[in-house]
Protein backbone atom coordinates (compact mmCIF):
# COMPACT_ATOMS: atom_id res chain seq x y z
CA UNK A 1 0.00 0.00 0.00
CA UNK A 2 1.13 3.41 -0.87
CA UNK A 3 -0.58 6.82 -0.33
CA UNK A 4 -2.64 6.61 -3.37
CA UNK A 5 -4.51 3.68 -1.44
CA UNK A 6 -7.69 4.63 -0.67
CA UNK A 7 -8.90 4.21 3.19
CA UNK A 8 -12.46 3.56 3.92
CA UNK A 9 -13.65 3.73 8.19
CA UNK A 10 -16.93 2.51 9.04
CA UNK A 11 -18.04 4.73 12.45
CA UNK A 12 -18.01 8.29 13.04
CA UNK A 13 -17.22 7.95 17.11
CA UNK A 14 -13.95 9.55 18.81
CA UNK A 15 -12.32 6.29 17.17
CA UNK A 16 -13.39 6.25 13.65
CA UNK A 17 -12.79 9.74 12.89
CA UNK A 18 -9.43 9.62 15.07
CA UNK A 19 -8.36 7.10 12.46
CA UNK A 20 -9.76 8.76 9.37
CA UNK A 21 -7.52 11.89 10.84
CA UNK A 22 -4.51 9.78 11.00
CA UNK A 23 -4.95 8.03 7.26
CA UNK A 24 -5.80 11.81 5.99
CA UNK A 25 -2.88 13.39 7.83
CA UNK A 26 -1.08 10.25 5.88
CA UNK A 27 -2.18 11.98 2.33
CA UNK A 28 -4.59 9.18 1.99
CA UNK A 29 -8.12 9.98 -0.05
CA UNK A 30 -10.57 8.59 2.95
CA UNK A 31 -14.22 7.63 2.97
CA UNK A 32 -15.61 8.26 6.58
CA UNK A 33 -19.27 6.17 6.56
CA UNK A 34 -21.76 6.51 9.32
CA UNK A 35 -25.25 5.59 8.98
CA UNK A 36 -26.11 8.73 11.43
CA UNK A 37 -25.76 12.23 9.26
CA UNK A 38 -26.07 14.19 12.88
CA UNK A 39 -22.61 11.78 14.33
CA UNK A 40 -21.22 13.09 10.38
CA UNK A 41 -22.09 16.18 11.11
CA UNK A 42 -20.04 15.97 14.40
CA UNK A 43 -17.35 14.44 13.15
CA UNK A 44 -16.69 16.70 10.74
CA UNK A 45 -17.38 20.10 12.92
CA UNK A 46 -14.53 18.25 15.55
CA UNK A 47 -12.14 17.98 13.41
CA UNK A 48 -12.32 21.44 12.01
CA UNK A 49 -11.89 22.40 15.62
CA UNK A 50 -8.66 20.48 16.76
CA UNK A 51 -7.46 21.69 12.85
CA UNK A 52 -8.23 25.00 14.06
CA UNK A 53 -6.31 24.22 17.41
CA UNK A 54 -3.31 22.77 15.46
CA UNK A 55 -2.82 26.04 13.10
CA UNK A 56 -3.22 28.45 16.12
CA UNK A 57 -0.13 26.36 17.45
CA UNK A 58 1.57 27.18 14.63
CA UNK A 59 2.12 23.01 14.14
CA UNK A 60 0.37 22.93 10.60
CA UNK A 61 -0.69 25.85 8.05
CA UNK A 62 -3.79 26.99 7.28
CA UNK A 63 -3.60 25.11 3.52
CA UNK A 64 -2.45 22.17 5.28
CA UNK A 65 -5.52 22.05 7.72
CA UNK A 66 -7.85 22.78 4.62
CA UNK A 67 -6.18 20.51 2.44
CA UNK A 68 -6.61 17.61 5.27
CA UNK A 69 -10.17 17.96 5.77
CA UNK A 70 -10.46 17.96 1.96
CA UNK A 71 -9.04 14.30 1.96
CA UNK A 72 -12.15 13.33 4.68
CA UNK A 73 -15.53 12.34 2.57
CA UNK A 74 -18.00 12.27 5.05
CA UNK A 75 -20.73 9.51 3.56
CA UNK A 76 -23.97 7.27 5.27
CA UNK A 77 -23.85 4.50 2.27
CA UNK A 78 -20.82 1.90 1.90
CA UNK A 79 -20.90 1.43 -1.65
CA UNK A 80 -18.46 4.21 -2.12
CA UNK A 81 -15.96 1.49 -0.04
CA UNK A 82 -15.60 -0.11 -4.02
CA UNK A 83 -12.63 0.90 -4.87
CA UNK A 84 -10.81 1.03 -1.22
CA UNK A 85 -7.55 -0.89 -0.55
CA UNK A 86 -8.47 -1.29 3.17
CA UNK A 87 -11.80 -0.48 5.10
CA UNK A 88 -11.59 -0.05 8.64
CA UNK A 89 -14.79 -1.06 11.46
CA UNK A 90 -15.11 1.51 14.63
CA UNK A 91 -18.43 0.83 15.70
CA UNK A 92 -20.22 -0.61 18.96
CA UNK A 93 -18.43 -3.91 20.62
CA UNK A 94 -21.25 -6.24 19.59
CA UNK A 95 -19.95 -9.56 17.28
CA UNK A 96 -23.30 -9.58 15.49
CA UNK A 97 -23.08 -6.34 14.63
CA UNK A 98 -19.77 -6.48 13.30
CA UNK A 99 -20.51 -9.73 11.65
CA UNK A 100 -23.26 -8.32 9.99
CA UNK A 101 -21.25 -5.38 8.39
CA UNK A 102 -18.76 -7.61 7.26
CA UNK A 103 -20.53 -9.63 5.51
CA UNK A 104 -22.26 -6.41 3.73
CA UNK A 105 -19.13 -4.80 3.22
CA UNK A 106 -18.24 -8.31 1.41
CA UNK A 107 -20.12 -7.46 -1.50
CA UNK A 108 -19.08 -4.19 -1.80
CA UNK A 109 -15.07 -3.97 -1.60
CA UNK A 110 -12.83 -4.97 -4.09
CA UNK A 111 -11.31 -8.62 -4.24
CA UNK A 112 -7.80 -7.04 -3.04
CA UNK A 113 -9.35 -5.06 -0.52
CA UNK A 114 -8.51 -5.94 3.17
CA UNK A 115 -10.93 -5.74 5.86
CA UNK A 116 -10.27 -4.47 9.88
CA UNK A 117 -11.77 -4.75 12.76
CA UNK A 118 -10.54 -1.83 15.44
CA UNK A 119 -12.23 -4.42 18.14
CA UNK A 120 -10.63 -4.08 21.86
CA UNK A 121 -11.96 -7.52 23.07
CA UNK A 122 -13.90 -9.59 20.51
CA UNK A 123 -12.93 -12.14 18.39
CA UNK A 124 -11.75 -11.52 14.74
CA UNK A 125 -12.14 -15.44 13.68
CA UNK A 126 -15.64 -14.62 14.55
CA UNK A 127 -15.36 -11.29 12.58
CA UNK A 128 -13.79 -13.26 9.87
CA UNK A 129 -16.09 -16.15 9.68
CA UNK A 130 -18.61 -13.76 8.30
CA UNK A 131 -16.71 -13.22 5.00
CA UNK A 132 -16.38 -15.94 2.34
CA UNK A 133 -13.08 -14.76 1.65
CA UNK A 134 -11.77 -14.48 5.52
CA UNK A 135 -8.18 -14.76 4.64
CA UNK A 136 -8.51 -10.57 3.96
CA UNK A 137 -9.29 -9.68 7.41
CA UNK A 138 -7.68 -8.93 10.92
CA UNK A 139 -7.96 -6.95 13.91
CA UNK A 140 -5.88 -3.62 13.63
CA UNK A 141 -6.46 -2.14 17.34
CA UNK A 142 -5.75 1.62 17.66
CA UNK A 143 -5.66 3.41 21.10
CA UNK A 144 -8.06 6.09 22.03
CA UNK A 145 -7.40 9.14 21.37
CA UNK A 146 -6.07 7.52 18.09
CA UNK A 147 -4.61 10.51 16.51
CA UNK A 148 -2.29 10.96 19.77
CA UNK A 149 -1.39 7.28 20.90
CA UNK A 150 1.16 5.63 18.98
CA UNK A 151 0.53 1.81 19.27
CA UNK A 152 -1.34 -0.16 16.90
CA UNK A 153 -1.99 -4.07 17.83
CA UNK A 154 -2.21 -5.85 14.29
CA UNK A 155 -4.25 -9.52 15.10
CA UNK A 156 -4.30 -11.59 12.72
CA UNK A 157 -7.23 -14.32 12.51
CA UNK A 158 -6.96 -18.26 12.65
CA UNK A 159 -7.80 -17.20 9.07
CA UNK A 160 -5.66 -14.40 7.89
CA UNK A 161 -3.34 -14.98 5.08
CA UNK A 162 0.29 -14.14 5.78
CA UNK A 163 0.74 -12.03 3.08
CA UNK A 164 -2.13 -9.62 4.33
CA UNK A 165 -0.14 -8.28 7.48
CA UNK A 166 3.24 -6.84 5.89
CA UNK A 167 1.84 -4.23 3.98
CA UNK A 168 -0.73 -3.15 6.96
CA UNK A 169 2.41 -3.32 9.23
CA UNK A 170 4.64 -1.18 7.03
CA UNK A 171 1.15 0.97 5.95
CA UNK A 172 0.60 1.39 10.05
CA UNK A 173 4.83 2.67 9.77
CA UNK A 174 4.41 5.42 7.44
CA UNK A 175 1.37 6.60 9.38
CA UNK A 176 3.74 7.46 12.57
CA UNK A 177 2.40 4.14 14.27
CA UNK A 178 3.97 1.58 16.70
CA UNK A 179 2.60 -1.78 15.36
CA UNK A 180 2.61 -4.85 17.49
CA UNK A 181 1.94 -8.43 16.60
CA UNK A 182 -0.98 -9.53 18.68
CA UNK A 183 -2.50 -13.80 18.97
CA UNK A 184 -6.28 -13.51 18.63
CA UNK A 185 -7.23 -14.21 22.22
CA UNK A 186 -9.25 -11.92 24.39
CA UNK A 187 -7.83 -8.65 25.31
CA UNK A 188 -4.87 -9.07 22.41
CA UNK A 189 -1.59 -7.64 24.42
CA UNK A 190 -2.57 -4.13 26.61
CA UNK A 191 -6.47 -5.45 28.04
CA UNK A 192 -5.26 -8.86 28.93
CA UNK A 193 -2.50 -7.92 30.35
CA UNK A 194 -3.49 -4.24 31.99
CA UNK A 195 -6.51 -6.31 34.07
CA UNK A 196 -4.98 -5.88 37.45
CA UNK A 197 -4.36 -2.22 37.35
CA UNK A 198 -8.31 -1.81 37.34
CA UNK A 199 -8.94 -5.06 39.35
CA UNK A 200 -6.90 -5.28 41.84
CA UNK A 201 -6.94 -1.74 42.37
CA UNK A 202 -10.71 -2.17 42.39
CA UNK A 203 -9.73 -5.29 45.39
CA UNK A 204 -8.07 -3.39 47.46
CA UNK A 205 -10.79 -0.41 47.87
CA UNK A 206 -13.24 -3.08 48.09
CA UNK A 207 -11.04 -4.47 51.47
CA UNK A 208 -10.96 -1.21 52.89
CA UNK A 209 -7.12 -1.02 52.61
CA UNK A 210 -6.98 2.55 51.17
CA UNK A 211 -9.22 4.81 49.35
CA UNK A 212 -8.80 5.11 45.46
CA UNK A 213 -7.27 9.01 45.88
CA UNK A 214 -4.64 7.17 48.05
CA UNK A 215 -4.43 4.02 45.33
CA UNK A 216 -4.07 6.59 42.88
CA UNK A 217 -1.55 8.34 44.45
CA UNK A 218 0.96 5.23 45.13
CA UNK A 219 0.74 3.74 41.46
CA UNK A 220 1.90 7.89 40.57
CA UNK A 221 4.51 8.58 43.18
CA UNK A 222 5.92 4.99 43.95
CA UNK A 223 5.60 3.60 40.28
CA UNK A 224 5.63 6.54 38.66
CA UNK A 225 2.80 5.82 36.36
CA UNK A 226 0.97 9.44 34.51
CA UNK A 227 -2.24 8.24 35.89
CA UNK A 228 -3.65 5.92 38.46
CA UNK A 229 -6.58 3.57 37.85
CA UNK A 230 -9.38 5.11 39.06
CA UNK A 231 -8.07 8.46 37.17
CA UNK A 232 -7.66 5.89 34.25
CA UNK A 233 -11.29 4.43 34.46
CA UNK A 234 -13.01 7.66 34.84
CA UNK A 235 -10.75 9.38 31.83
CA UNK A 236 -11.46 5.76 29.75
CA UNK A 237 -15.27 5.52 30.64
CA UNK A 238 -16.21 3.17 33.56
CA UNK A 239 -18.73 1.80 31.04
CA UNK A 240 -16.30 1.00 28.66
CA UNK A 241 -13.78 -0.40 30.78
CA UNK A 242 -16.73 -2.41 32.52
CA UNK A 243 -17.65 -3.68 29.13
CA UNK A 244 -13.73 -4.72 28.21
CA UNK A 245 -13.43 -6.40 32.11
CA UNK A 246 -16.34 -8.39 31.35
CA UNK A 247 -15.61 -9.58 27.58
CA UNK A 248 -12.35 -10.92 28.58
CA UNK A 249 -13.64 -12.80 31.35
CA UNK A 250 -16.29 -14.45 29.54
CA UNK A 251 -13.97 -15.55 27.02
CA UNK A 252 -11.24 -16.35 29.06
CA UNK A 253 -13.90 -19.04 30.60
CA UNK A 254 -14.63 -16.95 33.76
CA UNK A 255 -10.83 -17.48 35.06
CA UNK A 256 -10.85 -15.65 38.42
CA UNK A 257 -8.30 -13.79 37.38
CA UNK A 258 -10.06 -11.51 35.31
CA UNK A 259 -13.33 -11.49 37.40
CA UNK A 260 -15.31 -7.87 37.02
CA UNK A 261 -16.23 -6.13 40.52
CA UNK A 262 -19.41 -5.10 42.08
CA UNK A 263 -17.72 -1.70 42.61
CA UNK A 264 -17.61 -1.22 39.00
CA UNK A 265 -20.92 -2.72 37.88
CA UNK A 266 -22.40 0.00 40.67
CA UNK A 267 -20.21 2.77 38.71
CA UNK A 268 -22.07 1.90 35.74
CA UNK A 269 -25.29 0.92 37.23
CA UNK A 270 -25.65 4.40 38.96
CA UNK A 271 -24.39 6.49 35.50
CA UNK A 272 -21.03 7.62 36.72
CA UNK A 273 -19.18 6.78 33.82
CA UNK A 274 -16.16 8.95 34.59
CA UNK A 275 -15.20 12.16 32.90
CA UNK A 276 -17.87 11.88 30.24
CA UNK A 277 -20.70 12.42 32.76
CA UNK A 278 -19.16 14.67 35.09
CA UNK A 279 -18.66 12.33 37.84
CA UNK A 280 -17.03 8.83 38.29
CA UNK A 281 -14.75 8.24 41.03
CA UNK A 282 -13.94 11.71 41.22
CA UNK A 283 -16.13 14.90 40.67
CA UNK A 284 -15.56 16.56 38.11
CA UNK A 285 -17.80 19.61 38.32
CA UNK A 286 -16.04 23.17 38.49
CA UNK A 287 -15.32 23.86 42.08
CA UNK A 288 -15.46 20.58 43.56
CA UNK A 289 -11.72 19.32 44.87
CA UNK A 290 -10.22 15.39 44.58
CA UNK A 291 -10.22 13.93 48.14
CA UNK A 292 -6.67 13.82 49.60
CA UNK A 293 -5.02 11.01 49.61
CA UNK A 294 -3.05 9.13 52.71
CA UNK A 295 0.46 9.38 52.16
CA UNK A 296 1.34 6.15 54.35
CA UNK A 297 4.96 5.41 53.11
CA UNK A 298 3.92 1.68 54.42
CA UNK A 299 0.73 1.55 53.04
CA UNK A 300 1.47 3.21 49.54
CA UNK A 301 4.49 0.42 49.11
CA UNK A 302 1.93 -2.45 49.84
CA UNK A 303 -0.50 -1.35 47.53
CA UNK A 304 2.19 -0.47 44.51
CA UNK A 305 4.11 -3.83 45.13
CA UNK A 306 0.97 -5.75 45.27
CA UNK A 307 -0.60 -4.41 41.50
CA UNK A 308 2.66 -4.29 39.80
CA UNK A 309 3.55 -8.01 40.53
CA UNK A 310 0.04 -8.77 39.48
CA UNK A 311 0.70 -6.62 36.12
CA UNK A 312 3.90 -8.49 35.62
CA UNK A 313 2.50 -12.17 36.22
CA UNK A 314 0.16 -11.56 33.14
CA UNK A 315 2.98 -10.29 31.17
CA UNK A 316 4.91 -13.30 31.99
CA UNK A 317 1.97 -15.53 30.89
CA UNK A 318 1.28 -13.86 27.68
CA UNK A 319 4.42 -14.10 27.11
CA UNK A 320 4.40 -17.91 27.94
CA UNK A 321 1.48 -18.36 25.78
CA UNK A 322 3.04 -16.98 22.56
CA UNK A 323 0.33 -13.76 22.48
CA UNK A 324 3.09 -11.56 21.53
CA UNK A 325 6.96 -11.65 21.73
CA UNK A 326 8.46 -10.27 24.62
CA UNK A 327 9.29 -6.75 22.81
CA UNK A 328 6.55 -6.20 21.66
CA UNK A 329 4.85 -7.14 25.02
CA UNK A 330 7.12 -4.35 26.33
CA UNK A 331 6.57 -1.73 23.28
CA UNK A 332 2.94 -2.42 23.74
CA UNK A 333 2.46 -1.37 27.28
CA UNK A 334 4.41 1.54 27.17
CA UNK A 335 3.15 2.80 24.02
CA UNK A 336 -0.56 2.04 24.72
CA UNK A 337 -1.03 2.70 27.95
CA UNK A 338 1.84 4.63 28.90
CA UNK A 339 3.82 2.03 31.37
CA UNK A 340 6.53 4.07 32.70
CA UNK A 341 8.70 1.10 32.09
CA UNK A 342 8.03 -2.25 29.91
CA UNK A 343 6.67 -4.98 32.48
CA UNK A 344 9.19 -7.61 31.73
CA UNK A 345 12.22 -5.53 31.80
CA UNK A 346 10.93 -3.95 35.14
CA UNK A 347 10.54 -7.51 36.19
CA UNK A 348 14.67 -8.26 35.09
CA UNK A 349 14.92 -5.21 37.19
CA UNK A 350 13.06 -5.89 40.52
CA UNK A 351 14.44 -9.98 40.74
CA UNK A 352 12.28 -12.51 39.46
CA UNK A 353 12.48 -14.02 42.79
CA UNK A 354 11.29 -11.38 44.43
CA UNK A 355 8.24 -10.89 41.99
CA UNK A 356 7.85 -14.66 42.25
CA UNK A 357 7.70 -14.65 46.16
CA UNK A 358 5.14 -11.62 46.24
CA UNK A 359 2.89 -14.00 44.09
CA UNK A 360 3.10 -16.46 46.47
CA UNK A 361 2.84 -14.57 49.36
CA UNK A 362 -0.70 -13.02 47.97
CA UNK A 363 -1.92 -16.85 46.86
CA UNK A 364 -1.11 -18.43 50.52
CA UNK A 365 -2.26 -15.56 52.23
CA UNK A 366 -5.90 -15.60 50.08
CA UNK A 367 -6.17 -18.76 48.81
CA UNK A 368 -7.60 -17.65 45.34
CA UNK A 369 -6.20 -18.94 42.15
CA UNK A 370 -6.21 -15.48 40.94
CA UNK A 371 -2.87 -14.83 42.53
CA UNK A 372 -0.88 -17.59 40.76
CA UNK A 373 1.79 -17.27 39.43
CA UNK A 374 2.64 -18.30 35.43
CA UNK A 375 4.74 -21.33 35.42
CA UNK A 376 7.09 -19.67 32.81
CA UNK A 377 7.70 -16.69 35.64
CA UNK A 378 8.29 -20.29 38.16
CA UNK A 379 10.87 -21.88 35.76
CA UNK A 380 12.66 -18.54 34.85
CA UNK A 381 13.19 -18.12 38.38
CA UNK A 382 14.08 -21.98 39.26
CA UNK A 383 17.28 -21.55 36.45
CA UNK A 384 18.07 -17.78 37.43
CA UNK A 385 16.87 -16.16 33.74
CA UNK A 386 16.34 -13.06 32.95
CA UNK A 387 13.88 -12.00 30.17
CA UNK A 388 16.57 -9.25 28.09
CA UNK A 389 20.50 -9.50 29.04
Amino acid sequence: MNIDSKIGVIGAGAMGSGIAQIAATAGHSVYLCDSSNEALSGSKAKLQKVMDRLVEKGKVNSTAAKELQERISYVENTGCFADCDLVIEAIVENIEVKKSVFNELETIVSEDCILASNTSSLSVASIAAACKNSERVMGIHFFNPAPLMPLVEIIPAVQTDEKNLSPIIELMKSWGKAPVLAKDTPGFIVNRIARPFYGEAIRILEEGIADYATIDWALKNKGGFRMGPFELMDFIGNDINYKVTETVFEQFFYDPRYRPSFTQKRMVEAGRLGRKTGRGYYSYKEGDTAPKPNEDNEICEEIFWRILVMLINEAVDALYLHIASKEDIDLAMTKGVNYPKGLLSWADEIGLKKCLDKLDKLQAEYGEDRYRASLLLRKMVSKGEKFFE
